[in-house]
């Protein structure tokens, strides 16, 4: 079983930063570097979409809006990825969420994942 445990969101003012973990307890006989890691967020009645994800290894990809501002991480000692974000502004209020998949793809397309963490909230207000 693959569990994903989110931490790191809250309140922010505009121009803020967070850093959110996320934690990962991999399948027996598997390894975290097998898994493909990425962030996804959804704003209140609006779609989930990709931030920020591992293509393969280290090789990082971005969506067009968070390029510049957001920056992910991985420490695979620890079975964690992070997500550094600054410059934030209300427009990045939403659950953010980290996703693993098994098998390459698209990495910006939510339904090729096959576990998900429970989410954190990001507000950003002031």
């Amino acid at each position: 079983q693959v569990m994903l445990v989110e931490s790191g969101g809250g309140l922010v003012q505009p121009g803020g930063s967070l850093r959110l973990s996320c934690a990962v307890s991999v399948a027996s006989g598997r390894s975290f570097e097998s898994y493909f890691m990425s962030w996804f967020r959804q704003a209140p009645g609006k779609e989930r979409k990709f931030v920020a994800g591992f293509r393969w290894g280290s090789i990082t990809h971005y969506a067009d809006s968070m390029r510049g501002r957001f920056t992910i991480s991985r420490d695979d000692a620890k079975n964690t990825i992070y997500l550094q974000m600054n410059s934030l502004n209300p427009d990045d209020t939403a659950i953010y969420s980290c996703a693993a998949r098994e098998r390459l793809g698209d990495i910006t397309t939510p339904n090729l994942y096959d576990y998900w963490g429970q989410g954190t909230q990001v507000t950003v207000s002031s």
